[in-house]
């Protein structure tokens, strides 16, 4: 028959699918880049965990070992209580076959074939800036992680960051703490808060953004886990900033994963006196931009925004988006320059004077900048070009 529109796969048929994607994913011998060799010819887990050895073999890096291990996978039972787990535990798997997959995560080489995911993923969360630091932190590097991430926050940001002791923490907190949106990368399975005592961050996370994890359920927090997790915090920002790392920090490490990736590198200066300044400091003599303010971040992204505007065809419910994609002035818009002129005014005079709630007031100028209409200067002080 034609012209039926065929049904949409159901439950059924996504627990089958994802039977094989996690079969797929738990076989040692290969790994992200290899999986993604394998679906370019085979294109499904189905297929490939049917294929004859001789098949297998005719892709790239799939020597006989990695062929065997495929054909020889038989822990069927492990993966249906695996997926019963998922199921008891209202926890989402999202494979490279799903639409919300993550469009930065697919696009860096080695992406996960899956990840396992506590909350939900927003198309805004594609505006994302990673904020990583000691474990060991300052009180000056509790600060700054704090009001870098709630002012990014408050215009729109989604911040991501590994959940780990110290500015990790401070700066998922300082983004929930204005209500924005935060998003934890875990060295574990997302069913073991580490450290321990971030387990009620773990489910504040997960109700105001999400906790994602490429490690199966239980996984516990080995240290070989937390380099290879840093590279999914900064493939999902479009910049990582540095706010504090000691020599040979991990912070470092996705510093490095950032940079393969071609993704901006920002760091906070430190005290040329502190241990935790060292890292951040020699990174910022190596060309990451040093930034004292979150407008430093703002000007360097913006003709990344402005792109990422140009291409999007649909809008959603956060400000930055709605602002950044509107061909013109809308009324809010227009009552803030109609306060502006030639002098400088500050923020909370321009949200009092108009009306417009002060993050709403935020949200506007940096939409208003980022279109070169108005400018800032220092103490978050405005004024019309």
């Amino acid at each position: 028959m034609t012209g039926v529109t065929p049904p949409l796969p159901d439950t059924q048929d996504r627990t089958e699918s994802l039977k094989f994607w996690l079969a797929l994913s738990s076989i040692r011998e290969i790994g992200p880049i290899t999986i993604k060799k394998l679906l370019a010819k085979f294109h499904t887990p189905r297929n490939i965990m049917a294929a004859s050895k001789k098949e297998l073999m005719q892709v790239s890096d799939v020597k006989e070992s990695r062929a065997q291990a495929i054909r020889e996978f038989n822990a069927w039972h492990q993966v249906e209580q695996e997926i019963d787990k998922i199921a008891g535990l209202g926890i989402r798997v999202v494979t490279l076959e799903d639409t919300d997959y993550p469009v930065a995560l697919r696009q860096i080489d080695d992406s996960p074939a899956l990840f396992y995911m506590k909350g939900r993923m927003r198309e805004e969360d594609s505006f994302a800036i990673g904020i990583v630091g000691s474990r060991n932190m300052t009180p000056y590097g509790r600060k700054v992680a704090d009001i870098f991430s709630s002012e990014l926050a408050l215009k729109g940001f989604t911040i991501v960051s590994g959940m780990a002791k110290g500015i990790d923490s401070s700066a998922h907190k300082g983004a929930l703490r204005v209500k924005g949106r935060s998003i934890a990368v875990l060295g574990c399975g997302v069913d073991k808060p580490y450290p321990p005592e971030n387990s009620g961050l773990l489910e504040e996370l997960s109700q105001c953004g999400a906790v994602i994890s490429e490690f199966p359920l239980g996984t516990a927090p080995l240290r070989e886990n937390f380099p290879r997790r840093n590279r999914l915090i900064s493939g999902l920002s479009l910049g990582v900033l540095i706010v504090e790392a000691a020599a040979g920090s991990g912070s470092l490490i996705t510093a490095n994963y950032a940079l393969e990736q071609g993704k901006d590198i920002f760091a906070v200066p430190g005290n040329i006196t502190s241990m935790n300044s060292i890292g951040t400091n020699d990174i910022i003599k190596k060309g990451a931009k040093l930034v004292q303010k979150v407008d430093d971040i703002i000007v360097e992204l913006a003709p990344l925004l402005k792109g990422m505007m140009n291409k999007s065809e649909q809008k959603t419910n956060t400000e930055l988006l709605t602002n950044l994609n509107a061909l013109e002035i809308n009324d809010e818009e227009r009552a803030i320059c109609s306060v502006l002129g030639s002098e400088t005014r500050h923020i909370d005079i321009i949200s009092r004077e108009t009306g417009i709630a002060a993050q709403k007031t935020s949200a506007h100028l940096l939409a208003l900048e980022l279109r070169g209409i108005v400018r800032q200067t220092e103490g978050k002080r405005y004024y019309m070009v």
